[in-house]
């Protein structure tokens, strides 16, 4: 008789246990999801704060894009970024093959002229021969150029294209000087600097 009711008391201690237990769980799970909330609720309110102080007047007029400064260049922020890419690699690559379809063409006018007008007068203290270093410039900007428009290495790509247009820009600050930039007028409405500086600025 007496194990039975030690017995059943054993059994109504355990079940309150588990029941104090459980009850314990539930309202330390549902403190656990008030404070979630309260935290969300403190973030999404501190969100609509900083973007209420950052919108003027004219960020209402203009609505959330136009405008506005682009900081990440991943995914759809990258599309405008692609037909620049391109058609700088394919204006390229003709610098790099001029006298014929492939770089250095040893032995045309065209090369031979780069390596008489440009190279030897202003690149004269570079060491080794003349037309070498004109081959390396035709054969960087055609290679540069081919893989920077189709995707293939860009970074080296642009980074070899930049070295090029820092010797181009270079050459015609040498020849004709800055030509009176930024308000001086020249006879062919264009200075002679114009298109190394943006190739180079594009190749950054």
């Amino acid at each position: 008789m007496n194990r039975i009711r030690y017995t059943v008391v054993f059994l109504c201690i355990s079940a309150l246990q588990v029941s104090q237990t459980y009850a314990f769980y539930i309202d330390t799970k549902c403190a656990s999801n008030r404070n979630i909330k309260k935290v969300d609720m403190r973030v999404n309110k501190l969100k609509l704060d900083m973007s209420a102080e950052k919108e003027t007047t004219w960020d209402r007029i203009t609505g959330p894009k136009l405008f506005k400064t682009v900081t990440n260049v991943e995914g759809i922020h990258s599309v405008p970024l692609v037909p620049l890419r391109i058609m700088t690699g394919l204006l390229m690559i003709h610098h790099g093959s001029e006298g014929g379809v492939l770089p250095a063409n040893i032995g045309t006018p065209e090369f031979q002229g780069f390596v008489d007008f440009i190279i030897k007068p202003y690149f004269g203290f570079l060491p080794g021969s003349p037309e070498i270093w004109s081959a390396i410039h035709d054969y960087v900007e055609f290679i540069g150029g081919s893989f920077l428009a189709i995707g293939f290495l860009t970074r080296p790509a642009a980074l070899s294209l930049f070295g090029t247009m820092l010797g181009a820009l270079y050459f015609h600050l040498s020849a004709v000087g800055a030509q009176g930039f930024p308000l001086g007028h020249v006879p062919n409405y264009s200075y002679d600097f114009e298109e190394p500086v943006l190739y180079a600025l594009i190749c950054l």
